[in-house]
């Protein structure tokens, strides 16, 4: 009788002649080895082999080789997964707010927030220019608060225009606060810091110094702060001030909440009105 079934089916490099899955070595993924018959779980890679941990906690390395483990019985290829990408890190902006990417700046919008000097508009340009673009409010210096209420006047807020002003040394019983007395509509809202004037609400750690200097009365305290630290002009101490200026962290907290309030005061729909 002629070999009915012709050769043996094991004979030979059984590996080869299969299709051998390939699959991922992922964490806890139990496998056998083929050769030796340890049987254990993924728990690593070392110097490119995968390292299995069978039920008594003993641990072997094997190299990924072809063929080279059982996964339920039958042969697999094991192959190192490939990285995940790192999840994407939420950019922020200069003032702690989430950046929104591929955003276009709106028009700008009726409602405006004031503040003192040029000074003043650059470092909120500085901290809050993202999200003032975003939100379409402009921010316009004034020369002063001298007069403020006038100007309020001719400003015309209302419902839909509204007007939050930022004020420099703005303190009980102090000049600025009987200015900002004088304003009484609904549509406006002023806040404002306690420092004589912006520059001191940069902290003066950002600075590299210890403390902002201590300026006699009927000294000009911007000249008088020149003098102590140096720097011959103004214009040039203002330089090195908002280089030094890089995000909400860099300026004092009264600051921070009077420009906050502004801006939701100016972008909040009103209610009511």
């Amino acid at each position: 009788m002629g070999r009915r079934y012709g050769d043996d089916v094991l004979a030979g490099d059984w590996r080869r002649r299969r299709t051998i899955p390939e699959v991922d070595a992922e964490p806890d993924l139990v496998v056998e080895d083929a050769d030796s018959g340890f049987c254990g779980a993924v728990v690593g890679f070392e110097s490119g082999a995968v390292v299995l941990e069978d039920r008594h906690g003993r641990r072997r390395n094997f190299p990924l080789l072809p063929a080279a483990f059982l996964l339920d019985g039958a042969p697999v290829t094991l192959r190192r997964p490939r990285p995940t990408a790192a999840p994407a890190v939420r950019q922020r902006t200069a003032s702690g707010s989430v950046a929104v990417a591929g955003v276009r700046a709106q028009v700008a919008k009726a409602s405006r927030i004031w503040v003192e000097g040029v000074h003043d508009a650059a470092l909120v340009e500085r901290i809050w220019g993202d999200d003032l673009r975003i939100e379409g409010v402009v921010v316009e210096p004034l020369d002063g608060i001298d007069e403020l209420a006038e100007q309020v006047r001719d400003f015309a807020p209302g419902p839909q225009r509204r007007l939050g002003v930022l004020v420099d040394h703005l303190v009980p019983g102090s000049k600025e606060s009987r200015i900002v007395a004088r304003v009484t509509s609904p549509h406006v809202l002023v806040t404002g810091h306690p420092y004589v004037d912006v520059w001191q609400a940069v902290k003066p750690a950002a600075l590299g110094i210890r403390a902002w200097p201590v300026v006699p009365p009927g000294r000009p305290w911007k000249e008088g702060v020149c003098a102590a630290l140096g720097v011959a002009e103004p214009a040039e101490l203002w330089r090195i001030i908002l280089s030094k200026v890089n995000s909400f962290a860099d300026v004092e907290t009264p600051l921070i909440n009077s420009m906050e309030r502004l801006i939701d005061f100016v972008t909040v729909p009103p209610t009511g009105d």
